[in-house]
């Protein structure tokens, strides 16, 4: 099988990273109805078990490679993707969707201002939370604290995951990886997600699973490695600042969930600040640790 090469893909990396977001909320979106039958941590659990059989039949990972310094990343990349999806489920089983991904929005934006080591930089967070704010509405006295809760703990496993996908990228190239971090997280939503689930699997959902499984995470972790190879890291975290936007509209179309003008604004705030603490925030040139090179696609 002849390598695939991010250079030789025929669009634009923006686009990749585009359809990988797209790809992200249509893929929440979905689980909604999944959740109704096998409850947010047993749809967590069944999506990411069928997406890490997908990529252990995609790829062979790369386990020789793996050295004990790697154990420790590897094994946080995984924990941190089964918990946040997990959160990020129960969370919008609680609230509406656009919400929900504006809060834990709030994770890699604040890894965005922190790395780019300004006192300005400080107020994009503060905006983004205003928009949040904007977006729950706690003086009409219906806030969902629970929904809320887990949207933030999904936000804090999203900083979390950018950091440790680093470094796990300085190590290790292609989908390989994933196919070592991706069992690990359906190991961890296993946890809680089998006994949520238990009793009332059948081929139906199981089918179900495993097409919601490509939307996500495989189709999305995928186009984003390739898109995160030609393009910056500033560049990339600037195009992810639409994904608020992206969740409110999907939201809209598959939901039904309608905002308001003040919630709209909201969102636009979050966008915004997520564009504006990206500028400037290329990472410093990394430190390569032997990357392994992998063959397939890569």
């Amino acid at each position: 099988m002849s390598a695939l090469t991010p250079r030789a893909l025929p669009v634009p990396p923006w686009l990749l990273a585009v359809t990988a977001m797209f790809s992200v909320q249509l893929g929440s979106a979905l689980s909604v109805g999944l959740i109704d039958n096998v409850g947010p941590a047993g749809t967590a659990w069944l999506r990411l078990s069928l997406g890490a059989i997908i990529f252990l039949i995609l790829a062979r990972p790369p386990l020789r490679s793996i050295r004990l310094p790697d154990m420790p990343v590897l094994l946080g990349l995984g924990i941190v993707t089964g918990t946040m999806t997990v959160s990020f489920l129960v969370a919008i089983e609680r609230i509406p969707l656009g919400t929900a991904v504006a809060i834990e929005f709030l994770g890699p934006l604040t890894v965005a201002a922190v790395r780019s080591r300004t006192v300005r930089a400080a107020a994009w967070p503060a905006l983004a939370l205003l928009g949040v704010v904007l977006l729950t509405e706690p003086w009409h006295g219906a806030v969902d604290i629970v929904g809320i809760g887990f949207a933030s703990l999904g936000s804090v496993c999203w900083g979390g995951y950018i950091l440790l996908t680093q470094r796990a990228g300085d190590r290790f190239t292609g989908i390989q990886s994933l196919s070592i971090t991706i069992p690990i997280a359906a190991v961890t939503a296993a946890v809680v997600g089998i006994p949520q689930a238990v009793g009332h699997l059948s081929l139906g959902i199981i089918a179900a699973a495993a097409g919601l499984a490509l939307l996500l995470p495989v189709l999305p972790f995928a186009l984003e490695m390739l898109a995160l190879r030609r393009m910056s890291a500033s560049a990339f975290g600037t195009l992810m600042a639409i994904e608020p936007a992206l969740g409110l509209l999907i939201g809209l179309l598959v939901l039904g969930q309608m905002p308001s003008i003040v919630q709209i604004i909201g969102i636009l705030l979050v966008v915004l600040a997520g564009a504006a603490a990206q500028r400037g925030g290329d990472r410093d040139d990394p430190i390569h640790h032997d990357p392994v090179t992998e063959t397939g696609l890569a």
